[in-house]
Formats: C-alpha cells, sequence, structure tokens
C-alpha cells in the first residue's frame, strides 16, 4: 500500500475515534466536571501515546530543541487554547454552528499553507476534494434544510470558535512543515505532556484530579489513538488533505447513531455521505500542482 493510501486510511480511523470521543465523553460527565476529565484524559493519552512508542520501536523520547519548541506551541495553540476556547464557545452558542464553524479548517489550512506550505502544492482535484467534503460535512451536520436555514452567524460565540478553528489549523500548518519525521506517538506523548502538567499545576491548588468513572479513561485512550493517527495520516499526505477528511467525522457519528442509538438518517445525510465519498476519491487522485 503506498503512502498517500495509508494517510487517508489513517485519517479516516482518527475520524472514526473523534466521533465515538464525544459518546465517552457525555457518560464521563455524568458524575465530573470537564476539566477533571479534561485532566484524567490528558495522563490516559500520555500512557497511550508512550505505548505507541515503545510498540513501534521508536525507542527512545528524545528530542532536539527546535522540535520541544514546535510541539510547545501545539500543545499550546492546539489543547490549551483551541479547545478551551471551542469548549467555552459551547455555552455561548449552538453545538451546529460550532460543528459547522469547525468544518471550515481546511479553508484555513488552504490560506495559511499557501504561504507557509510551499511543498504542499495541492492540485484542482485537491481543491475540488476539499470544497466538496466541506459540503459534505455541512449536510451530514444539518440533517435538513430547515435545520441549514436556521443557522445563525455573528455572535461572539461564533468568533472563539472560528478562534479556535484557526488555532487548530497553524498546529496542522507546523506540524506537517517542522516534524514530518517524528514518530507520532512521540509529538502526542509531548504534546498532551505538556497538557498534563498545567492541568496538574492548576488542579494542585484546589485538588488533584482523581478518576470518577471508566469512561474518562476511555475517552483517553480514544484521544490517544486518534491523535496519533492523525499525526500519522500528517506525515504522509497534504495538511489540506488531512484536515478535509476530518470532515467524514459527522458522517461516522450519523452511522454510529443510526447503528448504535437507533437514530433516522434524513435524506440530506445521505446526499451528503454521497458527496462524502466523492471528496475522498478526487483527494486520492494524483496529478501536478498547477500553482
Amino acid at each position: 500500500m503506498n503512502s498517500k493510501k495509508t494517510g487517508i486510511l489513517a485519517i479516516l480511523g482518527a475520524s472514526i475515534m473523534w466521533s465515538l470521543e464525544p459518546i465517552f465523553a457525555k457518560l464521563a460527565f455524568a458524575d465530573s466536571d470537564f476539566l477533571q476529565t479534561s485532566a484524567i484524559r490528558a495522563i490516559v493519552v500520555v500512557l497511550t501515546a508512550l505505548l505507541y512508542v515503545l510498540i513501534t520501536g521508536a525507542g527512545k523520547l528524545k528530542i532536539s530543541k527546535n522540535q520541544f519548541s514546535t510541539i510547545l506551541y501545539i500543545a499550546i495553540a492546539g489543547t490549551l487554547i483551541g479547545d478551551l476556547l471551542y469548549f467555552f464557545a459551547l455555552t455561548k452558542v449552538s453545538v451546529l454552528n460550532a460543528v459547522m464553524i469547525g468544518h471550515m479548517q481546511p479553508v484555513f489550512i488552504v490560506l495559511i499553507g499557501f504561504f507557509f506550505l510551499k511543498e504542499d502544492k495541492l492540485t484542482k482535484f485537491d481543491y475540488a476534494g476539499i470544497i466538496t467534503m466541506i459540503i459534505a460535512g455541512v449536510f451530514v451536520t444539518t440533517k435538513t434544510v430547515e435545520n441549514l436555514s436556521m443557522i445563525k452567524l455573528g455572535t461572539v460565540g461564533d468568533i472563539y470558535v472560528l478562534m479556535a478553528t484557526a488555532a487548530w489549523a497553524t498546529t496542522a500548518i507546523v506540524t506537517r512543515k517542522y516534524l514530518r519525521g517524528l514518530n507520532a506517538g512521540v509529538v502526542t506523548f509531548y504534546r498532551y505532556l505538556i497538557a498534563s502538567v498545567v492541568f496538574v499545576v492548576y488542579f494542585s491548588f484546589e485538588s488533584l484530579p482523581a478518576v470518577s468513572n471508566i469512561y474518562q479513561i476511555l475517552v483517553g485512550i480514544i484521544v490517544g489513538v486518534g491523535t496519533i493517527l492523525y499525526y500519522e495520516s500528517m506525515k504522509r499526505i497534504k495538511a489540506a488533505q488531512v484536515s478535509a477528511m476530518e470532515l467524514s467525522t459527522p458522517f461516522f457519528a450519523a452511522l454510529l447513531g443510526f447503528l448504535i442509538l437507533g437514530e433516522g438518517v434524513t435524506g440530506m445525510q445521505i446526499s451528503g455521505m454521497v458527496l462524502l465519498f466523492v471528496g475522498v476519491c478526487l483527494l486520492s487522485r494524483k496529478e501536478e500542482a498547477y500553482f
């Protein structure tokens, strides 16, 4: 299997993990708050990443000062700023609006990558695939034309989500540009180790977090596996392609909702799933970049 196909399969696997995450997170929130669960999750991700490093034979966790400074940025921008902005915004706006704006990440990737990822030239198939998958994500998420027409943008909460989306996009660019040669488990290990230290320091002023339920551990494993797969894909395919492929998360969420929860699937969602398949096919095509 070539590198590009492996990268696509890896990000699809990560998308499945992202679709499972909110289910276990909701179960975890039943008798714990978000900050406590986030702290436990970060620690479990660190252990999951360490296990992956040992299994893959990467051996040492030693990294250079430049690599550490890059991961430090990813931890701060992506985990501590991006995630916190997003979850704070959820208290201000509907989940629908938050998810919709979050799906704009490929746009930021393309815009930022145009200036900073000169080696990641996009083809017409890449652009077509990204646009198709954004539309597919909108269809799957909104479910009906009525829901789509009710979306209103322009609130302070929307701006917070937009800021979080931009922060996540910058971490994708930085990872692709500076950490492609580093083991995915090592990147994940240090990213969440830094976040874990921040959480421990925060909770040290109150009381250190304790595991309240098994779901906190499961959500950590899910996020750990998803993040590792995400970075494995980032090593093999373009940052914009990775971000676009993440839009398959709503598809898997809808599929899991149908299979596990018995939730119905609307015609608009089915259309979105078809478009999603078309987008994946377009992103899989090979052609020389045209600018």
